[in-house]
């Protein structure tokens, strides 16, 4: 035994028992463990624990459906106070699965529906009593056959001639063979007996392990027998009450929750409701529930039923038979038949090896949650962001430190037992405290509609599961949202409803870059840059009290902001607020201006000399920089001016080459000797002019990439 408050019986970890038919005899039903302790988790499952006095003689049970048999076998452990509990073991009728119930009572494999032949057909073999009409026969199950044309059951006699109103008056009868299943019965007097189906009243199996074979078929097969309850019988002895505990499926508990806010200060009463369910069979009384804000990993697994390995079939060298050759034919026939060799296993059926014993589980995998990123870049392109070189302000300081969990669940505890019917529900108060919650009204932009919103800090011990929240405010009910799982000392806002006496327009936007740095970064150029933006709001309170403005800034973290009350920050958005006071009957302009420090990249091949220009007239930018900057603008210069001179030349080839085309033609067509001396003329000169015109223009090229390339080496020279 463990030195702790509660010992655990490490003897139950190989003592565990199951009845297997004839391994532990039957025993009387037992009273179950009074129920004290329930504990749910967020993954769907639930710990009971049961505590009662136990003893060898008068054992105690523990009440489980079927279904959740596996799980308590699993998780099942022992407590005990006085560290003298002794645990034999746990004892329980085994669990058959549908394909094993199937298979010892003699029912065809599979899934199908039993019918009353299949079933029938099952005692084939076993001694039975058939009941008909008139007799009652004790014997042996010889065969259920078919109806066949081969053997004719008695003549059923059928009226024939129209207007006949009974058989014998006036019309003619024939008989026609009766068709339908027969049994064939070997009685105890040793007689063999057929029996029509229709005539058989009832068959009942006289061997008492037969019947209890079909009796279990029946109970595993029944839709409703993964609900029905199993007892685990307790075999132990202690001189004082013995917890018992295990892991069952339970529905997930969920929180729910209100929250009522005051206009004077900036705190609100929170209370949290958990709703709880009892999907079990028996009542809870006075049982203790604790709820626990976690999950656990748990999974399904299948223990309770037998399971049977399967073994290599080894035969013999020679093909051997069950059944003699000679027993229902001779040698002659089988010549002259000629079916085949009959050697072998004769009636041996083998059958595929399947893999699983009977069944099969499904596990349920517990991801961790993770949490949501977002971009902190601004612009409409993915060139721009946040700069890395130049610091000017973390606006993300403003939010206060986040909350750290000491341990991965939290726990909520009951402060009182409750009593909860079987297969009913119940709305349960697990928290109700003051916390900070600051009312505001938010608008995520200019011109949007502003949103009744809180500011709400979880200054609790407890991380608060996620769920719906209700808020009430003046008097009544102000609007309703959902709160995402809140840890200690974190802090959301929720909007609930909308304020429309609230109205925030944007006037006078006026922003401005001033370029700091560039960089050369894998033929990119890369601007670290200061954006001044300056706006003015105008915000206008038409309501008879006074408001506080929330205004979300798309702005970076890497920025400064003044103009405004205060200034808070979202760490889910990962975006500031710039926060207003807003006086009742109101209307004023407030001017909020703005500095981030921002970069952006441009690739090399689209630069332009007016580009680098405008960085090169940026004043604060270093004066080594300047210079390679205005370099590489004076080699794009020649570039550029040298590009402005190719359209020309080819135009004017393109030109020259369809002048050649046509004098070709004149001279294929003309037949005097002086015309054609004239052609060939002007064919040599225009070909020497197309020859001329194409090594300038490719010597143009080659200018216009050695200058390109000499601004990229200028360019170079920003490398850090």
């Amino acid at each position: 035994m463990l030195s702790t408050p509660r010992y655990f019986s490490a003897i139950l970890a190989t003592a565990l028992l199951a009845t297997s038919g004839h391994a532990v005899a039957q025993t009387a039903p037992k009273p179950p463990l009074p129920l004290k302790t329930v504990r749910l988790y967020e993954s769907g499952v639930g710990y009971f624990e049961r505590s009662g006095r136990v003893s060898r003689d008068a054992g105690l049970a523990l009440p489980v459906p079927v279904s959740h048999l596996d799980d308590a076998l699993k998780t099942l452990v022992v407590l005990g106070t006085d560290g003298k509990t002794s645990v034999a073991g746990i004892e329980f009728a085994s669990s058959i699965s549908v394909e094993n119930g199937r298979a010892l009572a003699g029912l065809p494999e599979g899934s199908g529906p039993v019918t009353h032949a299949s079933l029938l057909r099952s005692l084939k073999g076993s001694g039975i009593e058939l009941r008909t009409a008139r007799e009652t026969v004790k014997g042996k199950l010889v065969d259920v056959l078919d109806p066949s044309d081969d053997e004719p059951g008695p003549c059923v006699p059928v009226a024939e001639g129209e207007g006949a109103k009974k058989q014998g008056e006036g019309a003619s009868a024939r008989c026609v063979p009766r068709k339908e299943t027969t049994l064939l019965v070997l009685t105890t007097e040793a007689e063999i007996r057929k029996f029509f189906l229709s005539d058989v009243v009832g068959v009942k199996p006289t061997d008492p392990s037969q019947a209890a074979r079909l009796g279990a078929s029946a109970s595993v097969a029944s839709p409703q027998g993964a609900s029905a309850r199993r007892d685990l019988r307790v075999l132990a002895e202690s001189t004082s009450d013995v917890t018992l505990g295990y892991v069952a499926e339970a529905p997930v508990w969920r929180s729910t929750y209100r929250m009522v806010l005051s206009n004077k200060e900036q705190r609100g009463i929170l209370q949290g409701w958990a709703l709880v369910h009892n999907d079990t069979d028996e009542e809870w009384n006075r049982v203790k529930i604790e709820l626990v804000n976690g999950r656990p990993d748990s999974f399904l697994y299948p223990l309770a039923a037998p399971r049977y390995t399967r073994r290599e079939l080894l035969t013999p060298s020679e093909p051997l038979s069950t059944i003699p050759q000679l027993v229902l034919q001779t040698a002659d026939a089988m010549w002259s038949e000629m079916i085949g060799d009959t050697f072998g296993p004769g009636g041996l059926g083998f059958s595929g090896l399947g893999a699983g014993g009977g069944g099969h589980g499904e596990g349920i995998g517990i991801g961790r949650v993770g949490t949501i990123g977002h971009g902190s870049g601004t612009g409409s392109g993915s060139d721009q962001g946040s700069s890395t070189v130049l610091s000017v302000g973390d606006l993300a300081k403003i939010a206060e430190a986040e909350g750290m969990e000491a341990g991965a669940l939290f726990r909520y505890s009951m402060p009182a037992p409750i009593d909860l019917r079987a297969h009913g529900s119940a709305l349960l108060p697990f928290l109700q405290q003051s916390i900070s919650a600051r009312r505001i009204v938010w608008f995520e932009g200019a011109g949007y509609v502003g949103r009744s919103a809180a500011r709400i800090k979880n200054d609790t011990k407890q991380t608060l599961p996620a769920g719906p929240i209700s808020f009430f405010a003046d008097g009544g009910f102000a609007g309703e949202a959902q709160i995402d799982r809140l840890k200690p000392s974190e802090t959301r806002f929720i909007a609930f409803g909308s304020d429309i006496d609230v109205e925030l327009t944007q006037d006078n936007m006026l922003v401005t870059d001033e370029v700091q740095l560039v960089e050369y970064q894998g033929d990119q150029l890369v601007e670290h840059f200061i954006r001044h933006t300056r706006v003015d709001y105008t915000i206008e309170n038409r309501s008879g009290g006074a408001r506080t403005v929330f205004l979300n800034l798309d702005l970076v973290r890497n920025a400064t902001v003044n103009g405004a009350d205060e200034l808070d920050f979202d760490v889910v958005s990962n975006k500031p607020f710039a926060v207003f006071a807003s006086e009742p009957r109101s209307k004023k302009v407030r001017r909020v201006e703005a500095d981030e420090g921002l970069s952006r990249r441009t690739d090399i091949t689209t630069l332009t000399p007016q580009s680098l220009r405008a960085m090169v007239d940026a004043p604060k930018l270093p004066a080594a920089q300047r210079a390679a900057l205005e370099e590489a603008a004076n080699h794009l210069t020649d570039a550029q001016a040298r590009e402005s001179l190719l359209p020309k030349r080819r135009a004017d080839l393109d030109e020259l080459v369809q002048d050649l085309g046509r004098l070709r033609g004149y001279l294929a067509a003309t037949r005097s000797k002086e015309d054609g001396e004239k052609f060939t003329k002007q064919i040599l000169e225009k070909e020497a002019r197309v020859k001329e015109l194409r090594t300038r223009i490719a010597g143009l090229g080659t200018e216009v990439e050695g200058y390109r390339s000499r601004a990229r080496t200028a360019l170079q020279k920003l490398r850090k």
